[in-house]
């Protein structure tokens, strides 16, 4: 297939279903006020609904993954019932008659939103030739890219007049629509056609591949470490108007979405590099927007910033967990995992440092460290790329 080709539909449509399971995921950073206000509880526990979200895909998907590939369950099939089952946990989120109903509705859609992703990414390379998968895995990943710059800043445009229950109503009706296109539109495809479960967990010893999972995690733990919180930051620490939050959402995602296409440019060629850079200015816009003070401009220019890195540089993180070893479902699952761990323990920690009295900036210092640290976890592959090019 060359790569003027037209991609199949059906990649688009992995691509929207992605999209509205992150939505889900990360909407709640939008309208942290009025969910503390709705369930009588602080700002921090809020951003816990982010981290038991991810501590559900985190712990939920390779248990899930094992199941379905010892049943050997075909990949669409796999996929339709587990986007019925995050519907249903969805309908409970969005009716939740307390705080609890909600956290456990969201550690369901966590589980099932690990597993449909991997499937979703396995499932998108079987749709096209070897010489286009990398250009559709691309769309598919446009669905996470796209849910800052339109999924969030919809949601909590909607929260703002409508409530929080029509932003969780919207999201799951947007699963339900995807769920009913993917039983219909999905080629059937035939079960084993993955490597075994043994050929799999075989894959998983290589110490490669588990050092550029570390590397990820940290990246997405700092980037959500400071974004979970990032409405109660922008309103009481920068002043910005509650109106003025979602139009600043969209821009950081424009940024991430703008990221994302430049990384994606040089991850195949350059991604240490990619990911080396990517982290210092990581690092430094985490601890310019703490430092700011009352400078809005440097305020909102710190807060685009983190947009430009941090979620941004998913193709270098992928690029180098696919150049460690073969992208198979249980690869591609792990991998959500441990961005989503990473992402639960970033937010957890920033819920913690404020609940410990150190203020609201606080979680842009822990998004700062684990940036920092992400940026040392590279030292190893530097220094074998070095060795490389003296040899050469």
């Amino acid at each position: 297939m060359s790569r003027n080709t037209k991609l199949p539909p059906t990649v688009y449509l992995l691509g929207l279903t992605i999209f509205s399971l992150v939505t889900a995921e990360f909407m709640v950073a939008g309208m942290m006020p009025a969910l503390a206000d709705a369930f009588s509880v602080s700002l921090a526990q809020v951003g816990n609904l982010i981290a038991l979200y991810a501590l559900g895909m985190a712990l939920g998907g390779p248990p899930v993954t094992v199941l379905l590939l010892a049943r050997r369950v075909s990949n669409k099939r796999a996929l339709v019932w587990l986007l019925a089952l995050y519907v249903t946990a969805g309908v409970a989120a969005a009716a939740a008659p307390s705080y609890l109903v909600l956290a456990m509705a969201r550690v369901v859609m966590g589980v099932a939103s690990a597993a449909c992703i991997g499937l979703c990414m396995t499932i998108c390379a079987g749709l096209v030739a070897p010489d286009a998968r990398a250009r559709a895995v691309s769309v598919v990943l446009a669905g996470l890219m796209l849910s800052p710059v339109a999924g969030v800043p919809v949601t909590a445009w909607v929260e703002q007049h409508f409530g929080w229950r029509a932003s969780s109503w919207l999201v799951v009706v947007l699963a339900m629509l995807c769920t009913a296109l993917a039983a219909r539109r999905l080629p059937e495809s035939e079960p084993g056609t993955e490597p075994t479960l043994a050929q799999q967990w075989h894959i998983l010893s290589n110490s490669r591949l588990w050092a550029a999972y570390l590397t990820s995690g940290l990246i997405i733990g700092a980037a959500f470490a400071a974004f979970s919180y990032c409405a109660p930051i922008l309103i009481e620490e920068v002043g910005v108007a509650p109106s003025q939050v979602a139009p600043l959402l969209a821009l950081y995602g424009i940024a991430n979405l703008l990221g994302n296409m430049f990384v994606g440019r040089i991850a195949d060629r350059h991604t240490i590099p990619a990911l080396g850079w990517g982290l210092a200015l990581l690092t430094l816009a985490l601890g310019g927007f703490a430092l700011a003070g009352d400078l809005r401009w440097l305020n909102i220019g710190c807060f685009l910033a983190i947009g430009l890195t941090g979620v941004a540089l998913n193709p270098a993180m992928a690029a180098r967990v696919m150049k460690a070893a073969e992208p198979t479902a249980m690869v591609n699952a792990l991998h959500t995992s441990v961005i989503t761990a990473g992402l639960a323990v970033g937010s957890w920690a920033g819920g913690a440092a404020i609940e410990l009295g150190y203020g609201l900036r606080a979680p842009l210092w822990v998004g700062a460290v684990m940036a920092l640290l992400g940026l040392l976890s590279l030292w190893r592959p530097v220094l074998f790329r070095r060795k490389a090019q003296a040899c050469a």
